[in-house]
């Protein structure tokens, strides 16, 4: 799961934590960080289409790929399924189903990073599929193994017959960064089996309307929730180098709805008593009061 590069500037939310709450312990090999630095990009909020946000978000994952399996791969494990930042794991959640009924279904997962995801999907009998549009990130996903395909595209054309997978999910992946979300829910019930049920998480969009700060001056108000337009950092020449695309909660059910969907539920992980962790900008504080995911269980009738 490649999870949210960190929302509007901050550092990324799902950040390493003193150890694993479930007892597990990853087996993740540490990658070489090969990328030099780069100069700071200037950080905006300014249009982005389609064709601008894909390139500038293949490129930022290719670039910081290498870093963030190394910050962040004692917390996302080797085989985990975690949601968001608030650490719901799907052993717990069961969105996709239960464990017993994966067994034997052909599962897409996008935006998979090094395929933690994936690999728990495998050990329970699934066949993952597992995609992203980095070739980096999904590098990491070969080095760290698994039975199971991995497939560089981007979301929105997807390279897959109709109605090939029973399930598809993703958790931070792919829909927060792209400037048409239809197209891609599209995609995906495109290449659904009738009745197949695709579950992907986001950050919760009221999250927009507040500075991305894990303490109290992150509980007022400094925007309008209503701003839609995206999040852009831009180099000296004004090159788009990562997009985030803001949706009100109204517009992602519709973006689900039109898309060809029915929504049978909507969850806004609560934050856990064990969590004392911050990362970025989600902290036990924030999360005692305002949510900071929403996860979107869909059906293809």
């Amino acid at each position: 799961m490649p999870s949210p590069r960190p929302c509007r500037g901050e550092q990324d939310p799902l950040g390493d934590t003193p150890g694993d709450p479930a007892g597990r312990k990853s087996t993740t090999r540490e990658p070489i960080i090969q990328e030099p630095e780069v100069p700071e990009p200037e950080a905006t909020r300014r249009e982005a289409g389609v064709t601008e946000s894909s390139r500038a978000n293949r490129g930022w994952w290719d670039r910081n790929a290498d870093e963030y399996q190394n910050e962040h791969g004692t917390f996302l494990g080797d085989d985990r399924f975690v949601w968001g930042p608030e650490g719901l794991d799907e052993v717990e959640a069961e969105l996709l189903g239960p464990p017993e009924e994966l067994k034997g279904r052909d599962v897409l997962e996008l935006g998979a990073g090094a395929a933690q995801c994936s690999r728990w999907l495998a050990a329970q009998g699934a066949r993952p599929v597992a995609l992203d549009i980095s070739h980096r990130q999904l590098q990491h996903a070969l080095r760290i193994g698994g039975e199971f395909p991995l497939v560089c595209a981007d979301a929105g054309a997807l390279p897959f017959a109709d109605v090939s997978f029973d399930l598809a999910c993703s958790a931070y992946g792919a829909l927060p960064f792209v400037a048409d979300p239809r197209l891609v829910l599209r995609e995906v019930r495109r290449v659904l089996r009738p009745g197949g049920r695709l579950v992907f998480s986001v950050t919760h969009p009221i999250r927009w309307a507040f500075p991305d700060e894990p303490g109290p001056e992150g509980l007022s108000v400094s925007g309008s929730y209503f701003d839609r337009t995206p999040y852009v950092e831009q180099d000296d020449t004004g090159h788009a180098v990562y997009v985030e695309h803001h949706r009100t909660l109204g517009d992602r059910v519709r973006d689900v709805v039109a898309s060809g969907f029915r929504l049978v539920d909507l969850v806004e992980p609560e934050w856990p008593e064990w969590n004392t962790s911050e990362w970025g900008g989600w902290s036990p504080l924030r999360g005692a009061l305002i949510p900071g995911t929403a996860i979107f269980v869909c059906v293809r009738d």
